[in-house]
């Protein structure tokens, strides 16, 4: 894909940013296992973004899903988590399209506002339609009862988008019947109802997973984002354009890793020249940067299909499946390049490795993508 002289600005701007302020943080924060710095935050709230594709008029840049992928390939290189962190407001603008609800898109653009997302369950990951948390009526609200599972960013966040049923799971079409509510709250605390225990993680740190038990948490009746029982076909039409994302997250990570695998090679030297020399590892590193590029190429062209109004949902699969699976790929060959040194935490490899591995599994596993593009092409 050529980029546009703005579009070049935009990856420009967000590289600088990456390479001169996530980066260092990443390096030092991430062994500790810390959380992105407030900041960060600030700076990305700063940069504008938060409000990547929110429009114009509402505080946002009014940019599509290119654009949200150019910048979060950037950030991922860097430290994936931030690349992340962005999604929150990014990725949940359809929720907040309906009638009084704009003065919330200004607060996510300007990063006043940041959302976490709470829809997996113990018992409902890949099948997400199999949630049983309740949200009942009570006078005049709401209470939520029951349990959520990988709930990024749960306690920072200023609102959790949490989805319940509201109606009791029919034999057939179990989509039906679930909907989605804003769980406004403090940032850094959980409100009455709530309470969150953290998730311990081989990675993806900067952001705290957290598994979420709900026990009489009660809403105000203007919780409800949407109609009632509809908020599962919002949540999938969000969920291809997280998938295309994150097949641009899972580049950033390869590109990390390959990226350093070369300046290793450069520098280090064994039987009397440096490893750069050596046909194994020559040959090794042009197979790493052929399947980065083919995952990138396969990224956009989903995003510029979904910025055309496209569903896109084969193409944004198929990114996610091989993006992701390519970085996990790439981040291994990185460490062996490296040897005993890879397999240390002294250089960043190790992070790449690890928060590669993730993509394989966030926003749908490798399993259920080819179970999306084999239903594609079979209709």
């Amino acid at each position: 894909m050529r980029l546009s002289e703005r579009r070049i600005e935009l990856r420009e701007s967000a590289r600088r940013f990456a390479a001169e302020e996530v980066l260092p943080a990443a390096d030092r924060l991430d062994p500790e296992r810390r959380e992105i710095p407030d900041e960060l935050i600030a700076r990305l709230a700063e940069l504008g973004f938060f409000g990547i594709v929110i429009p114009r008029e509402l505080g946002g840049m009014g940019l599509g899903v290119v654009d949200y992928c150019l910048v979060s390939e950037e950030l991922a290189r860097a430290w994936m988590s931030v690349a992340s962190v962005i999604g929150y407001t990014n990725g949940s603008t359809t929720l907040f399209r309906g009638p009084g609800r704009e003065g919330y898109l200004r607060r996510m653009a300007a990063g006043d506002f940041l959302t976490a997302f709470a829809l997996t369950e113990p018992e409902a990951g890949s099948d997400a339609a199999g949630i049983t948390c309740q949200a009942r009526r009570d006078g005049d609200g709401w209470i939520v009862t029951g349990r959520k599972r990988w709930c990024g960013y749960a306690r920072n966040a200023d609102a959790i988008v949490l989805y319940a049923r509201t109606a009791p799971m029919p034999e057939s079409g179990r989509h039906r019947g679930i909907s989605a509510f804003l769980v406004e709250k403090e940032r850094g605390a959980f409100p009455a109802g709530m309470s969150g225990r953290p998730i311990p993680k081989i990675g993806y740190f900067g952001i705290t997973s957290w598994e979420l038990d709900l026990d009489g948490l009660r809403l105000p009746v203007g919780a409800l984002l949407g109609e009632e029982g509809q908020a599962f076909a919002v949540g999938m039409e969000e969920l291809t354009i997280a998938r295309a994302q994150t097949a641009a997250r899972a580049v950033g990570c390869a590109r990390g890793a390959l990226e350093d695998a070369a300046a290793y090679a450069r520098a280090r030297s064994q039987f009397g020249r440096p490893l750069a020399e050596f046909q194994a590892i020559r040959f090794r590193l042009a197979d790493m940067a052929t399947r980065v590029e083919a995952a990138r190429s396969l990224t956009y062209t989903a995003a510029e299909a979904l910025d055309a109004g496209e569903p896109a949902i084969a193409e944004a699969s198929m990114a996610k499946l091989h993006a992701s699976e390519t970085a996990e790929w790439v981040a291994s060959e990185a460490l062996q390049i490296l040897g005993g040194n890879g397999y240390t935490t002294e250089h960043a490899v190790e992070r790449h490795w690890r928060d590669a591995r993730l993509t394989r599994i966030i926003e749908g596993t490798s399993e259920i993508q080819r179970h999306i593009i084999a239903g594609r092409i079979l209709a």
